[in-house]
């Protein structure tokens, strides 16, 4: 954490009898003063008693306040360290499981049909032993269709295939992009993570609903659905980094970033909300799902500062009761496949103690893009960030 501290008292001129011995241990001249080397060193002791970091924390520090774009899922196929990563998650997939598990013991008698179980977005497989694990635990038999379009990760799928005994049983890999698949069956249950830093920032709405054709009428989306959250932000690190960048394009695009120098101002509010199947699609006959959203929030702010954007997370509900979030009020602790999502201001605002702070915040969508706007209406007016996404965009083609 390289925590520093900063030591300061009355300069009285006075000089403790180990002054000249503390200042050849290192310590200022104005820490050598009566009291404050003492004070120095309780410190210093008290940061040596500080336990070693986690394993979490080790994994998670060289990303502390480094901006890195939001991936492009539909446009870059992720590179296999990208894969391990995420792979490494010890949060994840046992939620995943669990909501596998608890989804076909509620569902699919023991005696009954075998579930079809779709992965969409399948990777290099872990969601796809999530629900094997699941199925015996569940005391329940299933069959898998393995989807990806990255050839690469598809390889990784075949081998699999090829060489583990459950997965040559139970698994069939599919080569596709979900929105153009024409399965040969329906699926009792599709299982996807296509959630991005602000739950939807990575096209989950849009691919996802292409996808819920596969689904029988009595057939569920794991996840069923998931809400994006957004606070106010106080941390001139994240600032100037997007400043030393220089053009307004980049005050224009979020980012994300393990938050790590900052103040979050107010607790996160509810911002975009989306099911799976949408609203639109459970109607008889089903409409297209319309993804625009537009919302406005107020934040009561009870220790002000300077405000240089907003941090944004997201909470996921898989299947009833069984979540996974980056909400701090709701966070499954020790996930760290997501970072939350920074979106800065152009210009930084004060707000003062007891103050508010509104925004609003809208999700446009195109044939050919989705993309982000936001201007702060209170306690100033800025700019439209990003207007018809001119600096920053998720491409869907």
């Amino acid at each position: 954490m390289k925590p520093k501290v900063v030591v300061s008292g009355r300069e009285d001129g006075r000089r403790s009898e180990r002054a000249d011995e503390r200042m050849s241990e290192g310590f200022s001249a104005e820490a050598a003063r009566e009291g404050l080397g003492a004070y120095l060193q309780y410190l210093g002791f008290l940061i040596s008693r500080m336990p070693p970091p986690t394993e979490l924390a080790r994994l998670e520090a060289p990303y502390y306040d480094y901006l890195q774009a939001p991936l492009q899922p539909l446009a870059d196929n992720l590179e296999s360290s990208t894969y391990e990563t995420f792979e490494q998650d010890p949060v994840k997939y046992k939620q995943y499981q669990a909501a596998v598990r608890q989804a076909l013991i509620e569902r699919h008698p023991a005696n009954g049909p075998v579930p079809v179980v779709m992965v969409l977005g399948a990777g290099r497989g872990p969601l796809v032993d999530a629900a094997l694990y699941a199925a015996v635990e569940a005391g329940r038999t299933i069959r898998v269709f393995a989807l990806d379009k990255n050839a690469n990760a598809v390889v990784t799928l075949q081998n699999r295939r090829l060489n583990e005994p459950t997965w040559a049983a139970h698994v069939t890999v599919v080569t596709a992009d979900m929105r153009s698949w024409a399965p040969p069956e329906l699926a009792d249950m599709i299982v996807s993570e296509l959630l991005g830093s602000w739950g939807d920032n990575e096209l989950s709405p849009e691919c996802l609903d292409g996808a819920m054709r596969y689904l029988k009428p009595s057939g569920i989306s794991i996840p069923s659905g998931y809400v994006s959250t957004v606070a106010p932000l106080s941390s001139s690190k994240l600032w100037n980094e997007v400043g030393r960048l220089r053009e307004v394009k980049h005050f224009e695009t979020p980012y994300v970033v393990k938050v790590h120098n900052a103040f979050q101002m107010a607790p996160a509010q509810r911002c975009f909300t989306f099911e799976h199947p949408a609203p639109e699609q459970r109607l008889t006959p089903p409409a297209e799902p319309d993804n625009t959203r537009a919302r406005a929030l107020t934040f009561d702010v009870s220790v002000g500062g300077r405000l240089h954007g907003f941090v944004g997370y997201f909470h996921c509900t898989l299947y009833k009761d069984v979540a996974i979030s980056t909400d701090p009020a709701t966070e499954s602790i020790g996930m760290f496949s997501w970072f939350p999502l920074y979106l800065p201001l152009r210009q930084p605002v004060h707000v003062p103690d007891g103050g508010t702070v509104t925004v609003q915040f809208w999700r446009h969508v195109s044939p050919q893009k989705v993309w982000y706007e936001w201007a702060l209406l209170h306690p100033e007016m800025s700019p439209i960030h990003n207007p018809n996404g001119r600096s920053y965009h998720i491409g869907l083609l």
